[in-house]
């Protein structure tokens, strides 16, 4: 946490419409200001997270992706732009986070997540978002997630529809595997490269996971603790399982 969570005058005018909301105030504000989150994929989930919890004012921020930016992410990555292609995604998105808000501290870590060194960058932080796209990544994030009591908040997205949910076993969830099974494999997965995505879903899950994050954040609400909230963009319909 970061010792001096007090909001500077300039801080207070930025996020003036939290400071008069029921539920957030002065205090959420300052919890939100000490909070270190890592965001593990700067993607099409990763982009609106980032944003919206930059644009929140969380504290410190982990960009965890280790691709580059490609013409064929702008389709649904809004933080990226035409001049950032071919650079290294964290990167992108520390420009963009550094034009949104000049008070939120950035590590960068252009690279992939693996059961080695997952535990040993993801202590540094709070909270976990995991918005990417492949399950071997998702296990070690969770595994290290769960190892370190940190609560893990997890989005998926596949062609017109997306899912998210929060794992925290130490908060009382079900574990990864619970929704995961350890004989499934990305095999069995489609693939945005395969089969296409339509731009807004990641939009639409990708700002929800920043909310449940700022939820956990906060104190506010009703964490999605053994829910899994399924979005289908062709019925603009929303449906809740448990697990």
């Amino acid at each position: 946490m970061a010792s001096d969570p007090s909001l500077s005058p300039e801080e207070t005018r930025r996020y003036a419409r939290h400071l008069v909301l029921k539920g957030v105030g002065g205090a959420g504000q300052q919890k939100l200001k000490a909070a270190r989150v890592a965001v593990v994929g700067a993607g099409g989930l990763g982009s609106p997270a980032i944003a919206y919890l930059a644009a929140a004012g969380v504290g410190r921020l982990g960009l965890i992706d280790p691709d580059t930016v490609s013409l064929s992410n702008l389709q649904r990555q809004v933080i990226h732009s035409d001049a950032t292609v071919g650079r290294p995604k964290t990167e992108s998105a520390a420009a963009f986070v550094a034009a949104r808000n000049p008070h939120v501290v950035l590590d960068l870590y252009p690279l992939a997540l693996t059961t080695e060194n997952a535990p040993g960058i993801l202590e540094n932080y709070d909270l976990v978002l995991d918005g990417t796209d492949n399950l071997v990544t998702r296990r070690a994030v969770a595994a290290a997630a769960e190892s370190l009591r940190l609560p893990l908040v997890s989005g998926a997205v596949s062609m017109f529809s997306g899912q998210l949910t929060v794992f925290a076993p130490h908060l009382g969830s079900p574990p990864h595997h619970a929704l995961y099974p350890l004989e499934a494999s990305d095999d069995a997965l489609p693939s945005c490269e395969a089969n296409g995505i339509i731009g807004p879903v990641t939009g639409v899950i990708g700002t929800l996971v920043a909310m449940e994050a700022i939820k956990l954040i906060v104190g506010i609400g009703t964490p999605l603790l053994g829910r899994l909230l399924v979005y289908d963009a062709r019925d603009a319909s929303f449906s809740e399982l448990s697990y």
